[in-house]
C-alpha cells in the first residue's frame, strides 16, 4: 500500500498540507495576487480610457462631418448665387448688346431708306427728262421726224399731270 493512503501518516500529512497551503496562501495573498490585481485594474483602466477616447473621437468625427456637410451646403449655396448672378449679368449683357445691335441696324436701315428715297427722288426728277428723250428717240427712229426737245418735255409733263389726277 502506498504511504499516502496509509492512515497512520494522515495526521502528519494533514499538518504539512495545512502549513504548505497556508504559506502558499500567504505568499499568494501578499505578493502574487496584488500584482495580478494591479495588472487587471490597469488593464481595465486602459480599456475604459480607450473607450472614452474612442467616444470622444467619434463625437469629433461626427462634428467634423456636420461641419463639412454645412460647409458643402454653404459652398453649393454660394455657387448657386454666383451662377444666378452670372446668368443675370449675361442676360443683361445680351439684352444690352441686342438693343445696341437693333438700334445700330435700325439706324443703318433708316440711312439706307433715306438714301433709297433720295435716289428715288433723283430718279423721279429725271423721269420726265428721260421720258422726253425716249419719246424723241422713238419718234425720230420710227417716223423719222425731228421736233424740238422742249416740245417732248411739255407733252410728257402734260401726260404726267393727267395721270397724277
Amino acid at each position: 500500500m502506498l504511504p499516502q493512503f496509509n492512515t497512520t501518516f494522515f495526521p502528519s500529512q494533514l499538518f504539512w498540507l495545512v502549513i504548505f497551503f497556508g504559506m502558499l496562501y500567504i505568499l499568494m495573498a501578499r505578493f502574487a495576487l496584488p500584482r495580478i490585481t494591479n495588472v487587471l485594474s490597469e488593464r481595465q483602466r486602459r480599456i475604459e480610457e480607450d473607450l472614452d477616447r474612442a467616444a470622444q473621437l467619434k463625437a469629433q468625427t461626427e462634428e467634423t462631418i456636420r461641419d463639412y456637410e454645412q460647409a458643402l451646403a454653404d459652398a453649393r449655396s454660394q455657387a448657386r448665387a454666383i451662377l444666378q448672378r452670372s446668368q443675370e449679368e449675361i442676360t443683361h449683357l445680351v439684352q444690352s448688346r441686342h438693343r445696341e445691335v437693333t438700334e445700330r441696324l435700325a439706324a443703318e436701315v433708316k440711312a439706307g431708306e433715306e438714301s433709297i428715297a433720295a435716289a428715288k427722288q433723283v430718279v423721279l426728277e429725271k423721269v420726265p427728262e428721260i421720258a422726253a428723250e425716249v419719246a424723241e428717240a422713238t419718234v425720230t427712229r420710227l417716223v423719222d421726224l425731228t421736233l424740238e426737245t422742249p416740245y417732248y418735255r411739255t407733252k410728257v409733263a402734260d401726260v404726267l399731270k393727267e395721270n397724277a389726277q
